[in-house]
């Protein structure tokens, strides 16, 4: 029995009495990648969902790929919709419609799903949905979702986060996560697997985020008075480097460098090092063929336990994953 039939049959045996219904909010400069995942994963073969398109008001709604998507159903199905999804927008950070948000805040009073994909977290905070909660949105707009919204306690690291009747999802593909943990969660590992089989992804994805953020070369950060001093650590991070060794190249105590670099980089040396160093494994790891033991020895984490231990807190994934994933010599 193909994967098809295996998850069809499955949804015979707990198929509810009708359709769980799915409003996919598309708001102004929606992105079509992030619109067409819940229809993609959703509306399947077999799958009891009834998933529509909705925008401000039925017709057509402009997308950031110089085309319209037509919006079959307007804010009334929102309300109505027993989950409701918005997908990525591309001015999310200006806020949002007083009658959409009206129209969520109405629907999660009503006992539906709130889900958010990407940017889409930036409506539900401005409905008001996440103060007080967890959430998190893509990596480069985790700092705007903070400070916009104080209430909300945003990671940056995750995939998605799951507060039970509210769910947001990080940035772009991790909507693809997201959907397929509420497929899992509606109708078991088992339907989520096979659809995921069937669309080609990873049914499970390890780590967060973490691993994708871009951050500049650490020397480049700030334009601080530290800046010789950081770009002589970063040229010997193969070797044994303690705040001492830092403090004595800026002809200063190791108190008073310490307290300095704390003051000018927000991070203590120990901190910045440790970054650095993972920093120069991921370089390692994406454009070289060594060892995780030579690598652990150039970025000077010493042995590639210790390498393992470090990297997975800083990213979420091991360094093999990583290399998987973003090694330039991988074929």
């Amino acid at each position: 029995m193909n994967a098809d039939m295996r998850y069809i049959s499955a949804m015979t045996k707990r198929t509810p009495d009708r359709p769980h219904r799915i409003a996919v909010l598309a708001l102004g400069r929606a992105l079509p990648m992030e619109i067409g995942m819940p229809f993609q994963i959703f509306d399947h073969l077999g799958l009891p969902y009834d998933v529509v398109l909705c925008g401000r008001t039925p017709g057509p709604v402009d997308t950031t790929g110089g085309w319209s998507v037509n919006a079959t159903h307007g804010l009334d199905a929102v309300v109505n919709a027993d989950s409701v999804i918005v997908p990525a927008f591309r001015d999310a950070t200006e806020g949002i419609p007083g009658d959409v948000a009206d129209a969520l805040r109405e629907a999660s009073r009503r006992g539906a799903r709130m889900v958010s994909i990407c940017t889409g977290a930036f409506a539900l905070a401005g409905a008001g949905l996440l103060d007080g909660r967890r959430a998190t949105t893509h990596w480069r707009y985790t700092d705007a979702l903070a400070r916009q919204h104080p209430l909300v306690t945003v990671d940056p690291d995750v995939l998605f986060v799951d507060e039970g009747d509210v769910i947001t999802s990080a940035g772009v593909a991790s909507g693809i996560d997201v959907c397929l943990h509420i497929l899992r969660l509606d109708h078991g590992a088992a339907v989520a697997n096979a659809v995921a089989r069937d669309i080609v992804a990873a049914p499970h994805r390890d780590g967060g985020q973490a691993q994708y953020i871009e951050r500049p070369p650490l020397a480049e950060q700030r334009g601080t008075s530290l800046a010789a001093t950081q770009a002589w650590a970063l040229a010997r991070l193969d070797r044994p480097l303690t705040v001492g060794d830092l403090a004595a190249h800026s002809r200063a105590s190791s108190r008073t460098f310490a307290r300095q670099f704390v003051a000018e980089t927000g991070t203590t040396p120990l901190r910045w090092l440790n970054t650095a160093r993972i920093d120069r494994a991921k370089e390692l790891l994406e454009t070289t063929e060594f060892g995780v033991d030579r690598v652990a020895e150039l970025c000077g984490l010493g042995t590639a336990a210790n390498l393992r231990v470090h990297f997975r807190r800083a990213t979420g994934v091991s360094p093999s994953d990583y290399r998987r994933t973003f090694a330039v010599t991988a074929g």
